[in-house]
């Protein structure tokens, strides 16, 4: 029989005594950790206790003292336009006449029966790319950008209508269809014509300018309110606009300061000379 006073068998005692103390503070640790705190937490959230030690646990996601927010929003894509063949026959085959008697009906009030807004916040459409106008108002219609008004209007109108409306504003002529940089500051002039390469930066013209070759629904900026600019540039930058294919927009508005928001909607807006 060992003796109790053997250095060995009290030093393997005391290996002992000391792995069962650990292993109770970690067993204890995480039975508070992620069973009694969670669910602890959970019940003054208004989680059910295996919903909160689930969080705990990293298997599902949120916190187990928060209620998660839910979306009440469907998922939408960033956009539902794509340029079929089909979709492209649609835009050929637009009537600007009947475009014409549909912009009296609904648009003429905001946008002019001329495409010329009477209000900063509303974009100018003389002009615009058809393709461009054609999109948006389609991203209206699915939800893909969001706009109660804009919304309403776009949900009654089929997509050959879209289309002839699009014609429509498309064939009106634009006042200044090349900006003038007369005026115009020298950091805006600077990301217009060869962006900011230092911050993946393109420039604006590469897509914004008439006949640039970029993307079939990019719009043309020359000529557009500023107040419009300005706005739609901030939600980019901050994500509550989200209908730019591929998170172009979003991606380069983020990047820019403040005074280039300003600077850049001043360069395009109407009736610079």
């Amino acid at each position: 029989m060992a003796d109790p006073a053997d250095p060995q068998v009290l030093d393997r005692s005391w290996r002992t005594w000391s792995s069962l103390i650990v292993i109770a503070i970690v067993l204890t640790g995480a039975l508070l950790g992620v069973l009694i705190i969670p669910a602890v937490q959970g019940r003054s959230a208004g989680i059910d206790t295996f919903t909160a030690i689930c969080r705990a646990l990293g298997i599902l996601p949120g916190s187990p003292a928060v209620q998660q927010v839910v979306s009440r929003n469907p998922p939408t894509p960033v956009s539902q336009v794509v340029w079929t063949p089909g979709v492209l026959q649609i835009l050929a085959a637009a009537n600007p006449e009947r475009g014409r008697a549909k912009v009296t009906e609904v648009c003429f009030a905001c946008h002019g029966e001329n495409g010329v807004s009477i209000s900063p916040d509303i974009p100018n459409l003389a002009g615009q790319s058809g393709a461009a106008i054609y999109k948006q108002l389609h991203d209206y219609r699915s939800g893909s950008r969001t706009n109660q008004s804009m919304t309403d209007i776009a949900k009654a109108l089929d997509e050959s209508v879209i289309a002839d409306v699009a014609a429509y504003y498309a064939g009106q002529p634009m006042r200044n269809p090349n900006p003038r940089t007369l005026g115009a500051s020298e950091a805006a002039i600077k990301l217009v014509e060869l962006g900011d390469p230092n911050r993946n930066i393109p420039p604006c013209s590469a897509c914004h300018r008439h006949g640039s070759g970029g993307p079939i629904e990019t719009p043309v900026l020359s000529e557009q309110q500023e107040g419009y600019i300005m706005a739609q540039l901030k939600m980019y930058a901050s994500g509550q606009r989200r209908n730019d294919v591929y998170g172009r927009m979003r991606a380069i508005a983020a990047k820019l300061t403040e005074s280039e928001v300003k600077d850049l909607s001043a360069y395009y807006r109407a009736g610079l000379r």
